[in-house]
């Protein structure tokens, strides 16, 4: 067993927890700190202890208290919810329901409570992708306010809020904190290292192409390579001798197929413009804002690139690349159904591969790992497509993060609070990233214990302690509502993936569905002076022919291919 990950037994070790005091109770905390925590944390024994006194002070106002909170379903989420719940309830009396449910129906809830004003949950873990809506909106809580305010005496002052990787995706351009990251994990380009080892594997390769096999910058290599594996017999190198893919993906008209694009997939074509963590004034929706951070259009004919040439490139080389390169069920699958399919040893490469994956991935006896617990597969930089310039995002990060809203009352806000800060304390976010593998702070991703497991992860701890992960960022500040817009786009991609649309006229389609929700929402005001003030539509000439994003067709979309070895390029990250 991975030493690890001797959580398996933690889910016991937490409910004997639950046997202890119904009020605060040190005793609680020592008990966690001994069978679950033990030397993986951040902190030596005697600051875990002092930070766990500070939540059994803080908390004593609330003891008795119920709340409950929300969060999709993923295995971080699943260790709070089985293991870190019912450990600070023992610890502080409050008793916690941390509910798991589909990302989609926690964006739901969501948006009920922000409709009603009935306060449904009393902390939710939502997406970053959400920063414009709340920031425009004003109905979460502003954390930067909360914590020097009317949540001071519940803000743990060993927070370290320098020390979250994500702080700046869940900042609004008022430089206010909305949202505090739980977890994260990035998409990122996935390869069989054993394969692309292979020298027989490389001579054939370079003998077709003329270059070296390695890992693909831009997507003219990704391309080769996938056309190079998809039919290729691969058992003298200990893979299948049929049924072999250069790709994965996944194409079934659902709401997942969304995420696919609105999570970076335009941005690493090169749609947006440059900029960190995201483009400005064109974000990777296509959505340009004015000066005053105001969305002014998503049409070439005002400025946006949804529907200009770089992301029409976009996806039409996504579909060709599903009906070439890919499992033909793909066509038919989701995102939770495509996800696990690399792993069963038949696919050479993914572009698009999530690292909330990873845990998955390195379970012992799986096609993809070895026998001594390290992995065949390693993960690196995404290639980017021919619009793609230097200084411009090349991927997406989800960033789940704590969001108390307004219409939550202050006490149950308080407690949800505690619980928040309880999940991502220094105390504990060691071992929890040990579990699910969703890195959030710089003192977890430089833990000793990370540099030990770092050869069993395929590369994740390298991305993570590297400069590169900057370049890879979610939703901004662009998107105003993000439950009303990024349900626009599975519905018309969808139609893209089944042929019933060019991907021209998808784009076309999405764009202007896009533009109606922005009317609507400057008609109503809703948003203040920070929401929507559409631009009058123009030639689109007039804006292709202007610098930056919307950039004008390109005459040869196909640039030279280009590969790097993957261990030159983690060594130049070091």
């Amino acid at each position: 067993m991975n030493p690890f990950f001797k959580s398996t037994t933690a889910l016991g070790v937490a409910l004997t927890l639950l046997s202890g005091p119904a009020f605060a109770d040190m005793d609680a905390a020592k008990k966690f700190l001994d069978e679950e925590i033990g030397d993986l944390s951040a902190l030596s024994r005697a600051d875990q202890e002092a930070e766990m006194q500070w939540f059994v002070d803080a908390a004593q106002p609330f003891a008795g208290m119920e709340i409950k909170v929300v969060s999709e379903t993923i295995t971080t989420h699943e260790y709070e919810s089985k293991v870190l719940a019912p450990a600070f309830t023992a610890i502080t009396g409050i008793q916690v329901t941390h509910d798991l449910i589909g990302e989609g129906d926690v964006v739901e809830k969501l948006q009920t409570q922000m409709q009603s004003g009935q306060n449904i949950y009393d902390g939710y873990i939502n997406d970053s992708d959400l920063i414009g809506t709340h920031w425009r909106y004003q109905q979460a809580r502003n954390l930067t306010d909360w914590m020097a305010g009317e949540g001071a005496d519940v803000t743990n002052p060993n927070l370290d809020i320098e020390d979250f990787v994500g702080k700046s995706f869940t900042t609004g351009p008022d430089g206010k904190l909305y949202q505090l990251p739980d977890q994260q994990f990035a998409n990122l380009y996935w390869f069989r290292y054993d394969w692309f080892n292979d020298p027989k594997t490389q001579e054939d390769f370079k003998a077709k192409y003329g270059y070296d096999l390695g890992v693909p910058v831009n997507w003219s290599a990704y391309e080769d390579i996938a056309e190079f594996f998809t039919g290729r017999d691969m058992s003298y190198a200990g893979g299948p001798s049929e049924g072999v893919y250069g790709n994965m993906d996944y194409g079934k008209k659902d709401p997942s197929l969304g995420w696919r694009y609105t999570d970076a997939w335009l941005s690493m074509a090169g749609a947006g413009d440059k900029g960190e963590p995201n483009g400005l004034p064109v974000d990777e929706w296509g959505i340009r804002v004015n000066e005053n951070s105001q969305p002014v259009g998503s049409c070439v004919a005002r400025g946006g690139a949804t529907n200009g040439p770089a992301a029409v490139y976009a996806i039409t080389k996504s579909i060709e690349w599903l009906e070439k390169y890919t499992p033909p069920a793909a066509a038919g699958m989701t995102f939770s159904e495509a996800g696990p399919v690399p792993a069963q040893g038949s696919i050479a490469q993914q572009m698009f591969w999530y690292t909330a994956f990873t845990a998955d991935m390195v379970k012992e006896g799986l096609p993809v790992m070895n026998d001594d617990g390290t992995p065949k597969w390693r993960m690196a930089p995404s290639p980017h497509g021919a619009y793609w310039e230097e200084g411009t995002k090349i991927g997406y990060q989800d960033a789940g993060s704590w969001t108390l809203m307004e219409s939550t009352p202050v006490d149950n806000a308080k407690a949800a609070w505690l619980y928040a800060q309880f999940v991502t304390s220094k105390t504990v976010d060691v071992k929890k990233s040990h579990v699910g593998l969703t890195f959030i702070r710089e003192s977890t991703i430089q833990h000793d214990s990370f540099t030990e497991r770092a050869p069993q992860l395929g590369g994740l701890v390298e991305f993570y302690r590297s400069p590169a992960r900057v370049q890879w960022s979610p939703t901004g500040t662009n998107v105003p509502d993000y439950p009303k817009l990024a349900q626009l786009w599975w519905q018309n991609i969808g139609d893209a993936m089944s042929g019933a649309k060019s991907p021209q006229e998808a784009m076309d389609s999405l764009c202007a569905d896009q533009e109606k929700v922005l009317e609507r929402l400057e008609r109503a005001g809703v948003q203040g002076d920070i929401g929507p003030k559409l631009n009058e539509e123009q030639d689109p000439e007039y804006w292709l022919s202007q610098p930056g994003s919307p950039k004008a067709k390109l005459d040869n979309e196909r640039e030279e291919p280009q590969t790097v070895s993957y261990d030159e390029l983690i060594a130049s990250w070091k």
